[in-house]
Parts: structure tokens; sequence; C-alpha cells
């Protein structure tokens, strides 16, 4: 028998158990389930397991927005959030909701019937479920596999080659010569907490990224947790890293030479007036053309200056048995490569999807308010900022879905359609990045318009008013019923 749910939402991590409690705290009559292909809750922060895994965003803005985080770190460790989503899950019911081992493999949506069919498999076999409204909370990258290019001379390598994404248990690289190859938020993770056991750790870069030293503490946040009550210290400080992070993403716009200088003179301040900032630290592009990586308690730096870790600029030519050999013909000696060169992205999960039996190529349509696509009926996703906290509009996607929900039910409709209209001109990538994995993937993403409500804004205070407060009807939406319910009223 096929089991039917008012809500299906893919996907058990920090954005699939957020959604869930706001379907079941502002819909509370609507059924659901989650559907989660991995044995686990907790999505990145299950499946990522590397030494030193954090978050690059402070929990006060990844956290969600009905949960304080009570810790005292604000940049947390990967097992400390992956504690708070298994406890929200668990505090609130969510978990006895959850179908672990169901990878979603197809959805087909029924206009006549106002249905999506959604097949699953478990353990080797097909299952089927329907649903009136499919939430995607599946994130945004391949789990099976994470993006390695092609190294020349990798097979002679004597050694371990580790991608971050699938870290092995049993790895020892206890006094051992560490290489990390890559620049961005997982090397520069790794490289400090692999070298406080490894003989020494080397993050080879082919081009820098800027990166920004933080306290792990907020001094804030602590002291308003000391005089005001959780919830609403909470409240403050999520307003205040939200605000400041604004602030400094649109002076990153205007004045993105000043903000490159601030950035570059606190590298400086770390590691003295010796260090070479300008070949190691200096990107070519502006910052928050890519995303910033952030370091907290400059643990990066302290291990550069310890000596326990150290920077290489260079292209790599080949490996050989006993390391890596780079265009300038240096050589760099290794026991353990770490390819921490990015994800590769998947839009839904790879799930294929098709519209009374036409499939969907989601490369040629275009975004709805950052989370639904032109005339997909009945189907949203959770994607995150790229310039702020991913739960910031997690939390903001759900309320919006169940918004629309509710004013479904009012005016009798099953059926919500994101249109536009034939004649719209203008379009732009999905997201405005020149980060590699994102340049990798973006033409199978959809588009976004140049305007309103196509255009997708990195923006929580724009996005709040709109999601929140503004319209749901908003004439670009369109409400049906199925033509048997028509005929029948």
């Amino acid at each position: 028998m096929t089991e039917h749910f008012d809500v299906l939402i893919v996907g058990a991590g920090l954005s699939g158990i957020g959604a869930a409690y706001h379907l079941q705290t502002l819909c509370p009559g609507k059924t659901y389930a989650i559907l989660e292909g991995r044995g686990a809750i907790g999505g990145t922060w299950d499946l990522f397991r590397y030494p030193g895994i954090r978050s690059d965003s402070d929990m006060y803005t990844l956290g969600y927005s009905f949960r304080p985080w009570r810790e005292a770190k604000a940049i947390a460790d990967g097992p400390s959030i992956l504690s708070y989503v298994r406890d929200t899950a668990a505090d609130h019911g969510i978990d006895h909701h959850i179908r672990f081992g169901h990878h979603v493999d197809s959805a087909a949506w029924s206009s006549a019937d106002a249905l999506w069919t959604v097949t699953a498999t478990r353990d080797g076999v097909p299952v089927e479920l329907t649903c009136n409204f499919l939430f995607m909370c599946s994130g945004y990258y391949d789990y099976a596999a994470g993006h390695t290019p092609d190294f020349a001379g990798s097979a002679d390598f004597a050694g371990q080659i580790v991608h971050p994404q699938h870290w092995p248990a049993d790895l020892d690289y206890a006094g051992k010569r560490v290489v990390v190859i890559g620049s961005g938020a997982t090397a520069v993770t790794l490289v400090p907490a692999m070298a406080r056991t490894a003989a020494h750790v080397t993050m080879l870069q082919r081009s820098p990224s800027y990166v920004v030293a933080r306290p792990a503490v907020d001094g804030i946040a602590d002291r308003l947790r000391r005089n005001l009550p959780a919830k609403l210290a909470y409240a403050l400080v999520r307003w205040k890293n939200v605000l400041l992070g604004m602030m400094f993403f649109n002076q990153s716009r205007k004045n993105p030479a000043k903000v490159k200088g601030l950035i570059l003179d606190g590298v400086r301040a770390q590691l003295g007036p010796d260090y070479d900032v300008a070949k190691h630290f200096t990107p070519a592009y502006n910052p928050w053309d890519q995303r910033l990586c952030l370091v907290p308690d400059a643990d990066l730096f302290d291990a550069i200056k310890g000596g326990s870790a150290s920077v290489v600029t260079d292209h790599i030519d080949h490996f050989t048995r006993d390391g890596i050999v780079l265009k300038s013909g240096a050589e760099l000696p290794a026991d353990v490569i770490v390819t921490a060169t990015g994800l590769n992205l998947s839009l839904l999960g790879k799930m294929a999807v098709s519209v009374d039996g036409a499939p969907v190529d989601f490369a040629k349509s275009f975004n709805y308010k950052g989370m639904m696509y032109s005339d997909v009926p009945n189907l949203a996703s959770a994607f995150g900022y790229t310039n702020a906290s991913w739960t910031l509009k997690a939390d903001l996607t759900s309320e919006y879905v169940c918004r629309l929900l509710k004013h479904m039910d009012r005016t009798g409709t099953r059926i919500a359609t994101p249109r536009r209209d034939a004649g719209a001109s203008g379009e732009t990538p999905f997201l405005d990045f020149s980060s590699g994995y994102v340049t990798r993937s973006m033409d199978k993403f959809p588009k976004q318009g140049t305007a309103v409500p196509w255009k997708v804004h990195q923006n929580y205070v724009r996005d709040l008013l709109a999601l929140r407060y503004g319209k749901v009807a908003d004439g670009t939406m369109e409400f049906n019923a199925p033509a048997k319910l028509r005929e029948a009223a």
C-alpha cells in the first residue's frame, strides 16, 4: 500500500529537522514524514568526520531561530553541532517521523490528482509514497563523492590519499608528513588540527583565499546570557551577528580595496612583518567574490608561527612515490596527502523530477524567491546564503512554506505554481560566486532573474520582509485546484 502524507521532507540534516519543527508548529494538522537516505540524523554534520571539523559561521546564526545555542563556543566543532541537531529532533518528537535508509530517486507530479509520487530505494527495494507538497532539504552537494582532480602520477604515491568527505576512521597521521591540497574552509580547518600530532603539515594551494581570525567565544553573548533570559539573549546576539555580517558584506561590495586592506592587515598582525602575506594570503579577487575562511582563535596562524605547519603557493606537476613535485621544480615529501579540493554540487539530491509526465530540466527553470522553481508545482527546497549562515535562509524558507500551505487551505486550492511571464527578460546564474565548486556546476542549476521574485537576494533582512510578511498571492504564484475537484464544486 502506498503511504500518503500532506508533506514529505527529504533530508534529516540541519535544514530537514528545522523544516519539520516549523511544519508541526505552524501547521499542526498536517501529516508529514522525513525521508533520509543515510542511517542517521545530521546530514553534513554526520557525514564529515575529518579532524577539527567545525562551522565557519557562528552558532547564533547557524543555530535555529527557535532553539538557543547554549554552549560556550560560538564557532562550534562538528560533534557539538551534530548533538544540537539530534537533540532538537528528539526534544520535539521529530525523530519519530524519520524514515532512515530511504534514498529518494524520483518524484512525479500529477496535476489531475494534485499529488507527488515519490519513489525511494530502501534496502535495494523501490518504495512509493505520495504527498501533496514536497520539501527538499537534501543540501547542495553530492554525498557520494567530493571533487578530486586527476593528479598525474597519483597511482605511484606510496602513502595514503584521502578526501575529507570520506575520512577513514583508522587513519593514523601522528608523526607523519602531511600535505593538504587546497586553500578553502576545509583546508584551513584541517591544517591546524592535524598539525597538533603530525610531524609537519603543508597547506599546498594554487592561489590564496581570504582568511580572517575570530575569537571562538563571543564575549558579548556570554555577558548577555548571564544577565538575560536565554531566548532573549540568543535573539539579541543573533541580530547583532546578522547585522554585523551584512555590514561587512556590503562594505566588501562598496569598498573592496579598503576591506581587502583590513583583512590583510589582520593577517600581517598575526604572522609578522617578515612573512610573505602577498604571496600566500592575498587573493586575486575581491573579498566575498568567494566565501571568506574563518579561523577561530587564529589557530591556523598559530600553527604556522609555531613551525608545525606551513603554506606553499604553487601548482602541482605530478605525484611521486614519496610526495609531490611542483611546477617550480620543488618537491614536497609526504606520507599522507589530503585532497581538500572541494565538493561536487548536486541539485535536489540528483532526484529525477517530472511534471505530468514531462521531465523537468532545472537548468532551464528560474528560481522563485530562492526556494521554488518556475512551472514546478508544490515543491520547495531549502538553500542557504553564500554570504551568511545557511540556517538563516532555511528558517525563513520553512516559515514561507507553512504560509503557502495555510493559504491553500484557506482558499480551497491544492496547487501552487510559480509562473514566469513568457516575455520576461534578463537572467543571471543562480549563484554569483567565483569559487571553483560553484563555477563547475552552475550549468546544471536554475537561473535567476534580474528582479523580484525571481532575483535571489543574499540579504536576510530583505528576505525576512518578503518571506515572513510579504504577500503569498503575489500575482506570480498561480493557485489552482485539480479539475475533478473544480467540477465537483
